[in-house]
């Protein structure tokens, strides 16, 4: 008697469940994704002379100076500081976004391990 149901190849699980983990796992990714996008991120260079905040959306909402870094005798120093800080707080919100990420695959990367 031939076995009913299943897939040829002995893919394990039925297509319906496999489906509804998927979408589960969109909803997941979705709802991180959108609280990644109200967090904040903070990174100080020069010492904490510049402080630059940036949404998760990756957008600078907030540059902190301290006085004594805004001399207009040497604006390429201010720059860098600037410069420094941004990528810092923009490193910050990538790694979080990529931890948030692999804890909803699992870890697995690519397309969830699967084999094609």
């Amino acid at each position: 008697m031939a076995k009913r149901g299943g897939f040829p190849g002995g893919m394990p699980g039925n297509m319906n469940n496999l489906m509804k983990q998927a979408q589960r796992m969109q909803r997941q990714m979705e709802e991180s994704q959108k609280e990644l996008e109200e967090k904040e991120f903070t990174a100080a260079a020069g010492g904490g002379a510049v402080e630059i905040t940036i949404s998760g959306k990756k957008e600078v909402t907030k540059v902190k100076l301290k006085e004594e870094v805004v001399d207009p005798d040497d604006v390429e120093m201010l720059e860098d500081l600037i410069m420094a800080a941004t990528n810092e707080a923009l490193r910050k919100v990538e790694e979080e976004t990529t931890e948030a990420m692999s804890k909803l695959t699992g870890g697995l990367g690519g397309l969830g391990g699967l084999p094609f």
